[in-house]
């Protein structure tokens, strides 16, 4: 008995046959598609250990590895500059909204720097009352916080400007993950130092080989801001700012400055090589938005979507993750028909602030061609907009900040291929 025969639901605007109870009778045919799945193997009720199953197992490790059949891994986007690249999560491949430290993305401007924690310290001077200097240990002693956030790279997507059509979503949407992050808040070491009325920014800058430097507003700095040196319950990765790292909420990525060696209280943005010949987005009319921190409402469909091909008609959970750095995100709606039509998804809780939400819709695909895009919308009421929306308001030449609508075409082979609609 196939799958498909068993699921036949859906909605009106898309040609498929759904009544009001359409969800309750899917809960309800659970059993009968258990039951169909276990008539494709025949015994599995009852079978018995495979013939290999009473060998000894492996041992015991002082590290867990993943399984050696799971092959997820992230991209390296420039593998013959290794030192000033970046790898890409692969999100197409994630359960769940958390991104495993190990396939968190990373970019680099002058390689990954080793360095103990034994001897690191972070310096907090300028406008200050107070100039401090923090070993390690001293950091961990002091009042801290875990929190789940998103960090996207301000270039995410950026190849969609100029119209590319990346392969799979990795390539096109993996410069994002999300992790929990703990470490002691900004504003804890800045009223420690004491500021001075003048102060209105803050300089950080990392111990890497580039000196990677960013200002940050004082008003920012002073809210959610966290000096980390934790990750999803461990220590920080290298690639991630080992021994401890600036990690600004809701920002563009490269603002949470890795390898945070110094933190400067200044009167003013310092314009530094960071934010001054790059991450800028450049107008028609020959002007620069600077400055531009916020990370915009954004969503992608991960399942289905290019790389990987639908098995056959039926029953199919789309699937995607949605994020915005105003906050929670409070709708995601899906769309079969390339945009001529909308329903909503479910929002996998607790969708939290400044963090990935996971959406799921139940789709019945009937074999015919269907173009699926997302769309989301924050608390603030942001809504995403679509990459025509984007281009007219900021033209073409711009390589930041795009959270446009996506689109994926899958084909009556089930082949799933990126579209601009």
């Amino acid at each position: 008995m196939r799958l498909s025969s068993l699921v036949s639901f859906g909605s009106k605007r898309n040609g498929l046959q759904r009544s009001g109870a359409s969800r309750r009778r899917f809960l309800q045919l659970g059993g009968a598609i258990g039951g169909a799945l276990a008539a494709l193997r025949p015994g599995t009720a009852h079978a018995q250990a495979p013939a290999g199953g009473r060998t000894l197992g492996a041992p015991v490790r002082p590290y867990g590895e993943r399984s050696s059949y799971e092959k997820a891994a992230r991209l390296t986007r420039n593998p013959r500059h290794p030192q000033a690249s970046s790898t890409l999560t692969p999100l197409h491949e994630l359960h769940g909204s958390i991104t495993p430290s190990s396939l968190h993305f990373e970019r680099h401007h002058a390689g990954v720097p080793d360095i103990d924690p034994a001897t690191h310290e972070l310096t907090v001077h300028g406008l200050v009352d107070r100039p401090l200097v923090f070993t390690v240990d001293e950091l961990k002693r002091l009042p801290s916080v875990s929190r789940v956030y998103f960090l996207e790279c301000s270039g995410n997507s950026g190849t969609a400007w100029r119209g590319v059509a990346e392969s799979d979503a990795q390539r096109g949407h993996g410069l994002t993950s999300c992790s929990e992050w703990t470490g002691v808040p900004l504003a804890v070491l800045l009223r420690e130092a004491g500021l001075q009325p003048d102060a209105a920014w803050v300089v950080a800058e990392g111990a890497d080989a580039g000196r990677m430097a960013r200002s940050l507003p004082l008003e920012k700095a002073l809210s959610d801001t966290l000096v980390a040196y934790g990750q999803n319950g461990e220590a920080l990765r290298p690639e991630q700012g080992y021994p401890v790292r600036l990690f600004v909420p809701g920002w563009e990525g490269n603002i949470s400055v890795k390898w945070l060696r110094r933190l400067h209280v200044v009167d003013r943005p310092y314009m530094t090589r960071d934010e001054t010949s790059k991450y800028t987005d450049l107008m028609p009319d020959g002007r620069a938005r600077q400055f531009t921190f916020v990370m915009e409402a954004k969503s992608v469909i991960t399942q289905p979507s290019p790389g990987r091909r639908l098995p056959g008609p039926g029953f199919h959970e789309i699937r995607g993750l949605a994020w915005s750095g105003r906050g929670k995100i409070a709708r995601v709606e899906v769309s079969t028909d390339g945009g001529r039509t909308w329903q909503t998804a479910r929002l996998q809780e607790p969708p939290g602030p400044l963090a990935h939400t996971r959406f799921c819709l139940d789709w019945v695909w009937r074999g015919d061609e269907a173009v699926l895009q997302s769309r989301c919308v924050d608390e603030t009421g942001y809504v995403q907009p679509s990459r025509a929306a984007l281009i007219e308001a900021r033209g073409r030449n711009s390589n930041y900040h795009n959270n446009g609508i996506q689109s994926w075409k899958v084909q009556p082979d089930g082949s799933v291929a990126h579209v601009e609609v």
